[in-house]
C-alpha cells in the first residue's frame, strides 16, 4: 500500500470520505494532534486502527463527531452536566465519558460500557466528518507508545504503508491530545489532564477531581476508561529521565551523569548552560509552548539517536499538567527529585553601578563570589581565546609576549555594540563552563549561598542556574565619576563604554530585585546588607 497525502480541499475532503465510508483508516488532522480516523459503526473498520498502530486492544478510543445532531448515535444518556461542559467546551479539545449507545461496538470501547466523545474544533475534522456522515473514532495518528504526531509529515513517517491516505491540515495548534473526564452530576473527574485545565472546569461544575491514574502507574490488569492511563506512551527510542529542581539541580546532575550518547529536553531559557545535544520544549514561563512542542521535541531525539536524554520539569497547573503528564508517560514514570541545600544568587548591573562594593559585603557575610570578570581574566591567558579575540580584534590586542592588552581590546569592543556582541560571543561560553565548576566546588564543600558578580548575567544566560537575581542601578552620571575614577579613562571613552551596554530599564525587566545605588558607599553596604539577610533569613541560611 502506497500512503498518499491529500489536500484539505473540497476534491481532497471528498476523497477521504469516500475512503471512512468504504472501511477504510484515514489520518486525520485535529486541533490536539492527528488522528487515525475509522468509522465508528463499523468494527471491522476500527480493527484496522489497532492494526495499523500495533495498538493493544485494551485501550479504548475516542468517537469524533461534527455536531450535537451525532450526539444520540454514539452515547444512550446525554446528561444536564454534560450539557454544559459542550456548551463550554465544544467545539474543542474536551473528550466527556459517557454511557455508549449501542451502535457502538466493543472494538471501539474495549468492552466498556461507556465511551469517550468529543467535538474537535479544527475545521477539517469537523468537514471531514460531516463529508463522511460518521461518527469517526480516532486515537492519535502514531505507532503505539512513539510520539504524537502534530504534521501529516509525522503521521506519514510513522504510518506509510499502513493506511491509505493522510489528509493534510498543517500543525496541530494545541500540539497534546485532548482532556479527558468522567461525567458525574454537576462534577467531572479527570481522567486524562490536555488545554481544558481543572481551573477551567471550575468554572461550569461544582466539583473536580483528577484520577489517580493522571500521576500514578496504572497496573498492567486493569481496566482504564480513557486511553493514555495505562501503557508506556509518547516515548522516543531513547531512555528519558525527568528531573525535578531547579535548573542549577538538573545542570550539576546531568554533568555527573552524562556521556558522549546523553541529550537533554529543556526550555529556551536553559540553552546556554546546558552544553549537550539539546531538545526544546518551550519556555519555562509558558505552559502552552511547552504542550506545543513537546511531541516534536520528542521525534527530534529519536532522530539524533541517543541512549539517555534528561528532561527539565515543567510546572502542574493549567496545560502544565498534560504537559508533564505525557513527559511522565515517555519517561516510563522514571523522575529523579532533587533539592539542593545551596542558594545562588545573581548579581548584575551596569558599569560603575557598585557590584563589587555589594559582593564585598555579602562576602563578608559569608557568601561565596564567583566574579565573572576575574573568570574573564583567568581565560585571558588562555591560547585558544587569545586566538579567537585576535582574529575578531586584530593581532595588536595583544603586547609583545602574546600577552592580551585589556585596554586596547576594551577600546574596541566597547566602541560599538556589535563589538560587545562579538566579544560575548568569544567569552560566554568558557565563562559559562567555568561558573559551573566553581559552583560545583562550591556546593561539595557545603556553602550555604554562592553569589555570581555577573555584568553579563542575563545576556550569558546564567540568569536561568540563580535562585534570586538581583540588579544595581546608578544614574548616569555617578556610575561616570566612578569610572573615570577607578579605570582612569576619558570622558569619551567612558560615553563608549556606557553607550555599548544596556540601560537601567534593561536590568528593571528581568530582574527579582534591583538596588538604588546614587548616595555614597555606606549608604550602599547598608542597603545591600539588609536585603542580604533578610533573603538568607526567609530562606534558613545560615551563610
Amino acid at each position: 500500500m502506497r500512503t498518499i497525502l491529500l489536500p484539505p480541499d473540497e476534491a481532497g475532503i471528498r476523497e477521504a470520505a469516500e475512503a471512512l465510508r468504504a472501511g477504510q483508516v484515514v489520518g486525520m488532522p485535529t486541533e490536539t494532534v492527528y488522528g487515525l480516523a475509522a468509522n465508528a459503526l463499523d468494527p471491522q473498520a476500527v480493527l484496522k486502527i489497532f492494526e495499523a498502530k500495533g495498538r493493544p486492544a485494551d485501550n479504548p478510543l475516542i468517537v469524533h463527531i461534527a455536531s450535537l445532531g451525532q450526539i444520540h448515535e454514539v452515547v444512550s444518556t446525554f446528561s444536564p452536566t454534560a450539557q454544559k461542559l459542550a456548551d463550554a467546551f465544544w467545539p474543542g479539545p474536551l473528550t466527556m465519558i459517557l454511557p455508549r449507545h449501542p451502535n457502538i461496538p466493543n472494538e471501539v470501547t474495549a468492552g466498556l460500557e461507556t465511551v469517550g466523545v468529543r467535538m474537535p474544533s479544527h475545521p477539517v475534522a469537523r468537514q471531514l466528518i460531516e463529508a463522511s456522515g460518521l461518527p469517526l473514532a480516532a486515537p492519535s495518528a502514531n505507532r503505539s507508545g512513539k510520539p504524537s504526531p502534530t504534521t501529516a509529515e509525522h503521521v506519514l513517517h510513522d504510518m506509510d504503508g499502513r493506511i491509505p491516505l493522510i489528509v493534510d491540515g498543517g500543525n496541530c495548534g494545541v500540539g497534546v491530545e485532548s482532556t479527558v473526564v468522567s461525567v458525574g452530576d454537576d462534577a467531572v473527574r479527570i481522567l486524562r489532564p490536555g488545554k481544558i485545565s481543572p481551573e477551567d472546569f471550575e468554572k461550569v461544575v461544582s466539583e473536580v477531581t483528577i484520577d489517580r491514574g493522571v500521576l500514578e502507574s496504572v497496573a498492567q490488569d486493569a481496566k482504564v476508561a480513557s486511553p493514555g492511563m495505562k501503557y508506556k506512551h509518547y516515548a522516543p527510542n531513547a531512555n528519558v529521565v525527568m528531573v525535578e529542581g531547579s535548573l542549577w539541580d538538573f545542570v550539576r546532575y546531568v554533568r555527573v551523569h552524562a556521556d558522549h550518547s546523553t541529550g537533554v529536553l529543556a526550555f529556551e531559557e536553559d540553552r546556554a548552560v546546558l552544553q549537550l545535544p539539546f531538545f526544546r520544549y518551550g519556555y519555562a514561563a509558558d505552559s502552552e509552548s511547552q504542550a506545543e512542542e513537546l511531541f516534536d521535541a520528542l521525534r527530534l531525539i529519536d532522530e539524533a539517536g541517543l541512549k539517555t536524554v534528561y528532561a527539565r520539569m515543567p510546572r502542574r497547573s493549567g496545560i502544565g499538567l498534560a504537559v508533564y503528564n505525557r513527559l511522565l508517560r515517555a519517561c516510563a514514570f522514571q523522575v529523579v527529585h532533587l533539592n539542593h541545600p545551596m542558594q545562588v544568587v545573581g548579581l548584575t548591573g551596569p558599569t560603575g553601578s557598585g557590584k563589587t562594593s555589594v559582593s564585598a559585603v555579602w562576602a563578608r557575610r559569608g557568601a561565596q563570589i564567583i566574579n565573572c570578570d576575574r573568570v574573564a581574566r583567568e581565560l585571558h591567558q588562555d591560547a585558544q581565546v587569545l586566538l579567537s579575540l585576535s582574529t575578531v580584534f586584530g593581532s595588536d590586542i595583544l603586547n609583545s609576549d602574546h600577552s592580551l592588552n585589556r585596554s586596547r581590546l576594551a577600546a574596541r569592543a566597547f566602541a560599538t555594540p556589535d563589538g560587545l556582541q562579538k566579544l560575548n560571543d568569544i567569552m560566554l561560553p568558557p565563562i559559562i563552563e567555568r561558573t559551573l565548576q566553581l559552583l560545583e566546588e562550591y556546593q561539595q564543600d557545603g556553602c550555604a549561598v554562592s553569589v555570581l558578580d555577573a555584568p553579563t548575567l542575563f545576556e550569558s544566560g546564567l540568569d536561568a542556574v540563580c535562585d534570586v537575581t538581583v540588579a544595581l542601578e546608578a544614574n548616569r552620571d555617578t556610575r561616570a565619576d566612578r569610572i573615570i575614577q577607578r579605570d582612569h579613562l576619558t570622558k569619551r571613552e567612558v560615553d563608549n563604554r556606557m553607550q555599548a551596554q544596556h540601560g537601567a530599564e534593561f536590568y528593571r525587566e528581568r530582574a527579582d530585585v534591583v538596588l538604588v545605588n546614587d548616595g555614597d558607599l555606606k549608604a550602599l553596604h547598608e542597603k545591600a546588607g539588609e536585603w542580604f539577610d533578610g533573603y538568607a533569613k526567609e530562606h534558613g541560611l545560615q551563610p
